[in-house]
C-alpha cells in the first residue's frame, strides 16, 4: 500500500474528477457521508455537536457533515471562519445548503472577532479548519482556537487530519496549536505524519475511510513511502518440495550472547529454527554452551575460544546467512572480533544490537562493510550509529534513508511501525505488532527470524519486508493469548508456527 504526499492527494482528486464521472462536489459529499456514518456508528443523535470549519475543502467536508449530522437528528451548531472573505467554490456551495437547512441550530459565519461557543463535556467537536494542504504553523487567532478547543473536555473529531498537523515533516511545527482529536476521520490512504511515534497525541484513534479515489491512479502513481500488506508476505512464503531436506533450507549462522547473556542467543537461535532454517549453528562463548545446548537442542554449538565473551572470528563458507550482535557486549576483543568476522563473511549479514554499538564507537569501519549487509537498530542505536540525536521521527528517517543509499545497506528503524529503508531509496512501513512486544529480547527475535529467511534463499528486501511482518505478527497473536502486560519475547518465539500458518492459509485462498 502506498503512502501519498499531501501534493499527490490533491492530484489524485483532480484525476478521480476528471476520469471517474464524479464533480468535485459529489465527491465531497461522498467522503462527508462515510464521515457522517462513522461518527453515528459512535455518538447518538442526543449529542450536541459543534462544528468548526475553515474556509477551504476540509471546511467543506465539515459544512457538509454538519448538513449530515443535522439531518439525523442532531442538534448542530456551526462556526465558519471566512477572514479572508475567500472561500473554496466547494465549501461555498455547502454554505448555501447550510444556510438553506432547516436542521441546523445555528449556523455563523465568522469574519471578524466572535464570542467562543461554550465547549462542556458530554459535546462532540467536528474540526475541519485546516486540511492536508497546510504547509506552515498555525498562528494568532486560529491558535488561541485551537488551544481553546484542546483545553475543552468535549470529544474532538478531526476530519481527514488534525487542524494544525502537516501530512508530511512537523519538524518546525508548533506543537500547542494542533488539534488533539480523540478520533481522525482520513479519506483513502494514512498520511505520512499518522506514522510518527510523537503526533499520536493529536490523532487519538484513527479510521480510514474509503470514498471511492481512482485506483488506476493510486496503482500507477510512484511513492517513496509503502506499509506492507499481507498479501505480498503471503505471496513471497517459500514452499517446502516434498523430497527437501535440511541442507535444501539453509544453515544459518548466529554469533550471539556473552557469558550472562545467553538469552539473547536462545531466542535468537528459537526463531531462527521457527521461521524454516534447516541448520542453525550458534557461535557463543564456551560458558553458555551447557544453556544453551538444554534450551535449544535443535542448535548446533560453536564455541567461542573465550569463555565470557566473542573473541574468535568464524569461518562462513559453509553457512547461508549470517546474523549477529545480539548480546555480545561491547569488549575491546569482542569489537576486533566483529570487524573481523564481517570482512571475512561472504554471505548476507544481519547485524543487530551490540554489533551495531561496537560500530558506532568505531565508525571508519562502516567504510568497510560489504553491500547489502541489514542493521536492525532501535531508535537510540540508530542515533549512536549516527553520533547525533534527531528532533523528531521525520529527520531520523530520512537520516537513515540517507545513511542507506550511501552505504548500500539496509536500515531497519525498529518500533512500532517499523520503517525499512532502502539502497535504492524506498522507505517501507510495517503495519501489524503491539506495545506487548516492547520487551527484552524482542529484537533477538526479529534477527533470528530474518537470518532465517536470507538462509533460506529470499533476497535483502524480502527478508527484511517479510521479517518485520511476520515478527508483528506472531507478536498479535502472541497479544491475543498472554496479553500486552504479560508479553515476552520467548512468546512471540512460541507464536511463530501460528503467524506462518496464518499466512499460509492467506496464500491458498
Amino acid at each position: 500500500m502506498k503512502i501519498f504526499t499531501s501534493a499527490q492527494i490533491r492530484e489524485l482528486d483532480k484525476y478521480t474528477i476528471e476520469n471517474c464521472s464524479i464533480s468535485s462536489i459529489d465527491l465531497m459529499e461522498r467522503a462527508a457521508t462515510e464521515m457522517t456514518n462513522a461518527i453515528v456508528k459512535e455518538w447518538g443523535s442526543d449529542t450536541p455537536v459543534v462544528v468548526f470549519a475553515g474556509s477551504g475543502n476540509n471546511g467543506g467536508d465539515a459544512l457538509a457533515v454538519a448538513r449530515l449530522l443535522a439531518g439525523r437528528g442532531f442538534e448542530v451548531s456551526v462556526y465558519l471562519f471566512n477572514v479572508s472573505d475567500k472561500i473554496s467554490d466547494d465549501c461555498a456551495i455547502n454554505r448555501e445548503r447550510i444556510i438553506q437547512s432547516e436542521s441546523i441550530k445555528q449556523f455563523t459565519e465568522i469574519k471578524q472577532q466572535f464570542d467562543l461557543p461554550s465547549l462542556t463535556k458530554g459535546t462532540l467537536i467536528i474540526d475541519g479548519l485546516f486540511g492536508t494542504g497546510l504547509n506552515k504553523p498555525i498562528t494568532g487567532g486560529f491558535a488561541q482556537l485551537i488551544k481553546y478547543i484542546n483545553r475543552s473536555e468535549a470529544n474532538i473529531v478531526s476530519l481527514d487530519i488534525p487542524s494544525g498537523l502537516m501530512s508530511e515533516d512537523n519538524t518546525y511545527n508548533a506543537s500547542d496549536n494542533i488539534i488533539r482529536a480523540d478520533l481522525t476521520l482520513t479519506l483513502q490512504n494514512k498520511k505520512l505524519s499518522f506514522l510518527f511515534r510523537e503526533n499520536q497525541k493529536y490523532i487519538g484513534r484513527l479510521k480510514v475511510l474509503d470514498i471511492g479515489l481512482s485506483k488506476k491512479w493510486m496503482n500507477e502513481a510512484t511513492s517513496l513511502y509503502h506499509i506492507t500488506e499481507s498479501s505480498y508476505v503471503s505471496s513471497k512464503l517459500s514452499d517446502r518440495n516434498e523430497f527437501a531436506h535440511k541442507g535444501d533450507l539453509g544453515h544459518s549462522l548466529l554469533v550471539c550472547g556473552s557469558y550472562g547473556m545467553a538469552g539473547a542467543a536462545i531466542l535468537a537461535s528459537k526463531a531462527c529454527l521457527r521461521s524454516g532454517a534447516g541448520k542453525v549453528t550458534v557461535h557463543t562463548p564456551s560458558k553458555n554452551n551447557d544453556i544453551i545446548q538444554i534450551s535449544v537442542p535443535e542448535a548446533i554449538i560453536s564455541n567461542d575460544l573465550n569463555e565470557r565473551h566473542f573473541t574468535e572470528p568464524v569461518d562462513t563458507s559453509i553457512y547461508d546467512a549470517v546474523g549477529i550482535g545480539c548480546g555480545i557486549g561491547t569488549e575491546e576483543g569482542t569489537s576486533v572480533a566483529l570487524i573481523a568476522q564481517i570482512r571475512r563473511t561472504n554471505v548476507p549479514i544481519v547485524i543487530d544490537a551490540d554489533a551495531i554499538n561496537i560500530l558506532a564507537s568505531h565508525r571508519a569501519w562502516i567504510q568497510q562493510l560489504p553491500e547489502n549487509v541489514i542493521f536492525t537498530p532501535h531508535v537510540k542505536e540508530f542515533e549512536r550509529l549516527m553520533g547525533t540525536t534527531y528532533s523528531n521521527s521525520y529527520e531520523r528517517l530520512h537520516a537513515a534513508l540517507k545513511f542507506a543509499e550511501h552505504s548500500n545497506a539496509y536500515i531497519i528503524l525498529k518500533g512500532h511501525y517499523s520503517a525499512l529503508c532502502t539502497p535504492g531509496g524506498q522507505i517501507v512501513f510495517n503495519p501489524n505488532g503491539n506495545p506487548g512486544m516492547a520487551t527484552a529480547g524482542s529484537g533477538d527475535v526479529l534477527t533470528g527470524i530474518i537470518t532465517a529467511l536470507l538462509a533460506k534463499g529470499y533476497n535483502q528486501f524480502d527478508a527484511c519486508v517479510s521479517g518485520m511482518y511476520i515478527h508483528g505478527l506472531a507478536g498479535d497473536i502472541a497479544e491475543e493469548h498472554f496479553g500486552t502486560e504479560s508479553m515476552t519475547a520467548g512468546d512471540i518465539v512460541t507464536c511463530l508456527p501460528e503467524a506462518f500458518k496464518t499466512l499460509k492459509d492467506k496464500k491458498q485462498i
